[in-house]
């Protein structure tokens, strides 16, 4: 158990909801593991609180950062006065180091935790087709990463299809190695194929894709954590596919993310 004292630094995880994060459980035991004196917590906010939220997190000086999960890792960029080179190129954030003058530096550590995850499970993703749900901030950090990671092509659908299309756009000039397009996918023909929105999460939700169509030996992936085996990967495990829940993102980059807050 966490001893919280006068000395610890203090961690948020920033979302809307928050019910079903299970990053800052992590954290701490990551912390604790290390012998580093901190605690985490999740707070949930709402979009339209977020300034003041932030504003207020400036001047508590016993803080150290925070996370930021759904829906602000797009809104809070234009909250911080610096966006490392990662969270630039995305155009999202999910981790924030305070530093002891109030100012406030983001960047991304998703795409990294997920390409991590995904090698921790032995998935080969160079070379690899890889069919992406969501274009949001966290899918919008994972498509860079694979297309980094090596991966041949790269097919990305959203509820907004320019969306899609733009995010498609950007990650091909930034790998012009990696054929990538925003559309209707062949489902039956990928290697891969990841969840990044939040379906799943709540019971009743649709599928993000039909896994009935995914090939038997295929890759299923997540970025929900609870519940660790979400219908699209019970769905993708019935078909034979190989699965590798959202779990596995977090716990790839907890040494990213305790770096970027200065708790290393």
């Amino acid at each position: 158990m966490t001893r919280i004292t006068g000395k610890t630094r203090i961690l948020f995880i920033l979302g809307e909801p928050v019910a079903h994060i299970i990053g800052s459980t992590l954290l701490n035991e990551h912390f604790a593991g290390r012998g580093i004196d901190a605690a985490v917590s999740p707070l949930h906010v709402a979009p339209v609180d977020l300034p003041k939220v932030l504003a207020t997190l400036r001047i508590l000086r016993n803080v150290a950062g925070f996370g930021v999960t759904i829906p602000h890792k797009i809104a809070v960029l234009d909250l911080l006065d610096s966006v490392g080179e990662r969270g630039r190129l995305v155009g999202a954030v999910n981790f924030v180091r305070r530093h002891p003058d109030g100012s406030l530096h983001g960047d991304n550590v998703d795409g990294l935790g997920f390409v991590g995850g995904l090698i921790a499970a032995g998935v080969e993703i160079r070379g690899a087709r890889v069919l992406q749900v969501g274009a949001g901030g966290a899918g919008r950090a994972i498509a860079f990463a694979m297309a980094e990671a090596g991966a041949a092509e790269l097919t990305i659908m959203n509820r907004s299809a320019d969306k899609a299309r733009e995010l498609a756009a950007a990650v091909g000039r930034a790998y012009p190695t990696c054929r990538t397009d925003g559309g209707e996918p062949d489902t039956a023909a990928c290697d891969i194929a990841i969840n990044t929105t939040s379906l799943g999460m709540k019971d009743g939700d649709a599928l993000p894709l039909d896994a009935s169509r995914l090939a038997p030996g295929a890759v299923a992936a997540e970025v929900v954590m609870t519940p660790e085996v979400t219908p699209f990967l019970a769905a993708a495990a019935a078909r034979g596919c190989k699965t590798v829940p959202g779990k596995a993102m977090l716990l790839a980059q907890l040494r990213a993310a305790s770096d970027l807050v200065g708790l290393a």
